[in-house]
């Protein structure tokens, strides 16, 4: 240290440097390096090591351009030297963590994206194509067993078996992770885009944006979206997702009022959604439609954008919407198209008419927690003048609504009846 008080001059600048880091950013970069490892305790040393290693270079050689970029690299090869001596966590876990580590160093893999390189890895032939998405979203985007069961309309306990079923057969087959050539994506592109939207998804729950780790979740599900589209241009189905990521988008921030209270669809103001989101949909749209290709995520897009325009032009066009529900039923049929389709029978037919379109879904046991299904029916009911049960249906979608605003929403209704 210099007589002058230079050194101590540096010193105190890296400091305030790094508790400036540490306020600010603590607690994403733990959860970035945990992404790799699944281990938040082993993160949070491998960044108490990185802040450490920190004050001790910076005063010498500089702070950088970038802090938390500096960090997080140094935290990150600290967890996962950690991770492959003490071998924390599941096989796959690790596996992963070091193909991360090796398409850090070769550009992804030919991939523009690392984490979608890791998506890729996780669709490798001899696994079951019903656990491909799920193993992405633990492994690779850090959705837990429950958030991934509610995405699939199963139970966190038999999601989990499914998991580890899958785990348990990479380790004993010996698949190894390895990113797939540009030729072979297309292949394997569905399991991918599921993941994706699966993703976007659970993001989108978190309407006012208060869940900094769901918005996120959100953001990054868009941005890999529009990677999928720029990456592979000529699959349609890719195109149509990000359409449908950005209709839904364009109107996220109007889902809620002033005072922070859920607004439905068909109450929103055209005016407050993103116009320039919208438009880049359409074109997307009209690209993927142009492969004369149509898929589950082309007609969701359609549906998405279909709503929208009635809700611009106000001209009712139920019977389209049904045709686009009978369409995406017949390539991929599941009871959550059927709720949404019912919906649509009511506003074209009658109340009584999507209440007999839902009655085969009656007993189906992936609709027992599925919240929507419950909030749908007690709508359906009351406007059919089934009062009580319409009061019993709305009591069961109260109780799944996660959200205050929608519990709210459903509270005020059911007290109008």
């Amino acid at each position: 240290m210099s007589p002058s008080g230079g050194g101590r001059d540096t010193d105190g600048a890296a400091h305030a440097i790094a508790e400036a880091v540490a306020r600010r950013s603590y607690g994403k970069l733990v959860a970035l390096v945990a992404m790799r490892t699944r281990d938040v305790a082993a993160a949070e040393d491998a960044l108490a090591d990185a802040f450490a290693t920190a004050l001790a270079d910076w005063p010498a050689r500089g702070c950088p351009a970038n802090p938390e970029a500096w960090l997080m690299t140094v935290a990150r090869r600290r967890a996962i030297d950690g991770a492959r001596h003490r071998r924390v966590g599941d096989d796959v876990t690790n596996q992963l963590a070091i193909l991360a580590d090796e398409i850090d160093e070769h550009e992804a893999g030919g991939l523009p994206d690392r984490r979608l390189a890791l998506l890729f890895a996780c669709t490798h032939p001899a696994l079951e194509a019903a656990v491909r998405t799920p193993l992405m979203l633990q492994v690779v985007l850090g959705l837990d067993a429950k958030t991934i069961a509610s995405a699939f309309l199963t139970s966190p306990a038999a999601m989990s078996k499914r998991l580890v079923r899958a785990k348990n057969k990479i380790r004993e087959a010996g698949i190894p992770f390895c990113v797939p050539e540009r030729e072979e994506l297309p292949g394997r592109l569905a399991a991918v885009l599921e993941a994706v939207y699966a993703a976007y998804t659970e993001g989108w729950t978190d309407p006012v944006g208060s869940d900094t780790e769901r918005r996120d979740l959100a953001g990054e599900a868009l941005f890999l979206a529009d990677m999928l589209a720029e990456l592979l241009p000529e699959e349609p189905e890719t195109l149509g997702l990000f359409a449908l990521m950005l209709y839904a988008q364009a109107r996220r921030d109007a889902r809620r009022d002033a005072a922070g209270d859920y607004v439905p669809l068909s109450a929103q103001d055209p005016a407050t959604w993103n116009t320039a989101m919208i438009e880049a949909a359409d074109t997307l749209l009209r690209r993927a439609s142009a492969f004369n290709a149509i898929g589950r995520f082309q007609l969701e897009a359609a549906l998405q954008s279909a709503h929208i325009h009635r809700c611009r032009t106000h001209r009712a066009n139920w019977d389209e919407i049904v045709q686009l529900y009978d369409a995406l039923l017949d390539i991929a049929a599941s009871p959550v198209v059927a709720v949404n389709r019912a919906l649509a029978v009511a506003e074209r037919d009658s109340p009584q008419a999507a209440l007999d379109a839902l009655a085969p879904y009656a007993d189906d046991p992936r609709l027992t927690d599925y919240q929507p299904y419950w909030a749908a029916r007690a709508d359906l009911l009351a406007r059919a003048g089934a009062t009580a049960e319409a009061f019993g249906a709305y009591d069961l979608a109260i109780g799944l609504a996660s959200d205050p605003a929608v519990r709210r929403f459903l509270q005020r209704k059911q007290t109008a009846l």
